[in-house]
């Protein structure tokens, strides 16, 4: 008679427990770093772009978006603080500044140096509204997702009375000349894309004889949606800033940014780019952004940033 044989799951089934172990180990590790380390590695990226008159001087712009400040943010505060060093010639906020509905007091205590340079802002989506949790899946799908309670709404007048009153210029639906180091910067911007409450209302007309006096086109926008860009570009910006991205917030290493919570490519979740419609093209500068929402404190690949812009002349 044949012996009967029997085969134990046993050495299969501890297999299966330690891969899962070991994936949930390496997820929490993952996460921890995300959270307590990497959202707060604060970055300076720096590039330099050819956009001004050819014989107008070199301008530094430094770039600040989605700050999504809370209270308490020690770290972020000195960072943001320190910024001021760079001696900036000019400051572009692309909007989310408020993390928190008592966040605008130390807001403008991390920003306190960098307010005595000139600069403009626009609004994003969290300057007028407190975050809300929702299910991160929905940035996969393309819906924006729903809160079981209405959004609370945040000082945005507060905020923008503060801004001006330190000569921070609102483009949310506005255009506007300033006159940086002897250079015309002709601005438009646009209120937030992401609430729908973008009007683009073009680019300043300026003198009558514009064209033969140094001056350069620039749109700016919290969120970077095709509609937005492809007006600006039109219009012959020579460069675009925006936000809201967080450059994919949490990324694969070699691949790069899943989502832009836009219809942006994930190609350009972040970084300088190059925009192009109907024959023309514009600078496209995407920051990373320097914070979270309070109810996804965690960045993985992608830490966060300011961005100082040299702008250089051109014979274009």
């Amino acid at each position: 008679m044949t012996p009967t044989r029997t085969h134990s799951h046993a050495p299969l089934l501890a297999g299966a427990a330690l891969a899962a172990g070991t994936a949930v180990a390496g997820g929490l590790g993952l996460l921890g770093w995300g959270t307590v380390v990497e959202r707060h590695r604060f970055t300076l990226r720096e590039a330099t772009l050819p956009i001004l008159p050819s014989d107008a001087p070199t301008t530094r712009v430094l770039h600040l978006s989605d700050i999504h400040m809370v209270p308490g943010q020690r770290l972020k505060t000195s960072w943001l603080r320190s910024l001021a060093d760079l001696e900036p010639d000019f400051v572009v906020n692309t909007g989310d500044n408020l993390g928190h509905r008592d966040a605008l007091a130390p807001l403008l205590d991390a920003l306190e140096p960098l307010l005595r340079f000139p600069g403009v802002f626009v609004p994003g989506s969290n300057d007028y509204f407190a975050p809300v949790f929702k299910n991160p899946f929905t940035y996969f799908t393309g819906s924006r997702g729903r809160s079981s309670k209405p959004p609370e709404a945040l000082p945005t007048g507060a905020l923008h009375t503060a801004f001006g009153n330190a000569g921070w210029i609102s483009l949310a639906n506005r255009h506007q000349s300033v006159a940086i180091k002897g250079t015309r910067l002709d601005f438009s911007g646009v209120d937030d894309p992401h609430l729908g409450r973008d009007r683009y209302t073009g680019f300043p007309l300026g003198a009558v004889n514009q064209d033969q006096s140094g001056h350069v086109r620039i749109g700016v926008a919290h969120a970077p949606y095709r509609r937005v860009l492809d007006a600006f570009t039109r219009d012959e910006a020579r460069l675009i800033l925006a936000g809201h991205t967080h450059g994919g917030q949490v990324c694969v290493p070699g691949v790069g940014a899943l989502v832009t919570n836009s219809d942006l490519p994930t190609s350009m979740a972040s970084g300088v780019h190059r925009w192009k419609v109907a024959g023309r093209e514009s600078w496209l500068e995407v920051s990373a952004g320097l914070g979270t929402s309070f109810y996804a404190p965690v960045r993985f690949a992608c830490p966060p940033e300011a961005v100082l812009l040299t702008l250089t002349p051109t014979d274009r």
